[in-house]
């Protein structure tokens, strides 16, 4: 199981602290991003709170151009930016991170990338794996 997520969306689309979490908050998750995010500042894990516990993952960002599949250079659109989010075996950290890219992909215009696969995950797809994690 990939325990990676890579979200693209242009540089001027990437959000601040404040609206990304109410991106979170209109989803109906009860997910706390710690004040240490930043764009393009954060590297390194990031802490979040998921229903009152720990639940932080690994995000990093760079440019879009990097490895990036011949399959799926077309659908990036003007999408300069990646940030790759990285988890452990925790299911509360990969909760955390479909959630963060669920808010970039709604409210961001971000696309999202499952592992090292082709194809693009939908923000419904992105969603329903969230949820699995509830039950």
């Amino acid at each position: 199981m990939a325990r990676t997520l890579t979200a693209y969306l242009a540089r001027k689309d990437v959000p601040a602290l404040v609206p990304l979490q109410q991106a979170v908050d209109a989803l109906n998750f009860k997910l706390t991003i710690d004040s240490d995010y930043a764009p393009f500042e954060t590297s390194g894990y990031l802490p979040c709170t998921l229903d009152g516990e720990d639940a932080g993952f690994d995000l990093r960002f760079k440019d879009a151009g990097l490895d990036v599949p011949a399959a799926i250079q077309a659908s990036l659109a003007g999408r300069d930016v990646a940030l790759t989010l990285k988890w452990g075996g925790d299911p509360r950290e990969e909760m955390a991170a479909l959630v963060f890219c669920a808010a970039m992909v709604k409210s961001f215009d971000a696309i999202v990338r499952e592992g090292e696969v082709d194809t693009l995950l939908t923000f419904d797809q992105v969603v329903k794996k969230a949820r699995a994690l509830l039950e």
